[in-house]
């Protein structure tokens, strides 16, 4: 079964990955060499799908100094069609949709082959920002014009923490169209325990079936990059601070953490009866960050039931 179809039947227990596109200023030779190498470093993994990251400056969600400096990154569906053509693996490709005038999204939807291709619409940064296109609007585009193709959402469980409402958040995206969730890193298990109860308790008021949430997973091979997931909101509790900073080897701690917390989550979404995946990231150019990346999918991998 593919992805979208596995997705679409709300099945669980699925394993993604999870890059970021090359920079902006990458050559075409450059890119397609990247995408091979990725191509080499995943094939070993039993995936259900690659997910690729739409990255857009968020200066105006936090005005503290950014750790590292924004840097444009190639527009993720363009890095697909052109680069990853020849892979056998589906596509999640995100779409900050504020970037992007209506007719540019609309173009986009139709021409994505709904089997191959998911994609994640992501809203502004900040409720100040300024967009081409609103998160609502581009929800009614894919309705209207590709509702065949299976949309997801985003997901955070720090949010959640602060105000206590977001699994009606997941539950208006999923009335709006959204067939699965993707979470933003997660450290704090409980925080995303509390989300995942939440929204299994409120689907079995509704009467609603719940859809598979997807957790990400990342791991950190230095404090500044640990400094970089605070600025990024990412709620990382204040003993996992302590135990990597303290750490003779920061990535090792860094997996083992990811590892346990992955696990924990798995156990606690079967308890439940919640489908649920797994979603990988490796956002660093770090050949050590990336490689302990596969080997976490790797890892993941057989402790899902599939």
């Amino acid at each position: 079964m593919t992805l979208a179809s596995r997705v679409a039947q709300r099945e669980g227990e699925l394993l993604l990955f999870a890059l970021t596109p090359p920079r902006t200023t990458t050559d075409p030779e450059r890119a397609q060499e990247i995408a091979d190498l990725t191509r080499e470093r995943l094939s070993p993994l039993d995936l259900d799908g690659l997910v690729l990251y739409d990255i857009d400056d968020e200066s105006d969600r936090n005005p503290a100094e950014r750790p590292f400096p924004f840097l444009p990154t190639m527009d993720p569906a363009q890095f697909s069609s052109r680069h990853l053509a020849g892979w056998d693996l589906p596509v999640v490709v995100y779409r900050a949709v504020g970037k992007y005038e209506e007719d540019d999204l609309r173009t986009w939807l139709g021409a994505q082959d709904a089997e191959d291709v998911l994609t994640v619409f992501v809203g502004a940064s900040s409720k100040d920002k300024r967009t081409a296109t609103s998160l609502a609007r581009a929800q009614e585009l894919r309705a209207q014009t590709r509702p065949d193709l299976l949309l997801g959402g985003v997901a955070i469980a720090e949010r959640h923490t602060r105000r206590g409402t977001e699994h009606e958040r997941l539950l208006a995206k999923q009335e709006a169209g959204c067939s699965f969730f993707v979470t933003q890193v997660v450290y704090d298990v409980n925080a995303a325990k509390n989300l995942v109860s939440d929204y299994h308790y409120a689907c079995l008021e509704r009467g609603v079936e719940p859809v598979p949430l997807v957790f990400t997973f990342s791991v950190c091979g230095s404090l500044r990059t640990l400094e970089f997931l605070g600025w990024l909101g990412v709620d990382v509790p204040q003993w996992i601070r302590n135990d990597l900073r303290h750490a003779l080897d920061t990535l090792e701690a860094s997996y083992q953490h990811a590892l346990g917390a992955a696990r924990e989550l798995i156990a606690f979404c079967r308890h439940l009866g919640v489908p649920f995946g797994v979603n990988v990231e490796s956002v660093s150019i770090r050949r050590a960050e990336i490689e302990a990346s596969v080997e976490l999918a790797r890892q993941l991998a057989g402790e899902l039931r599939r």
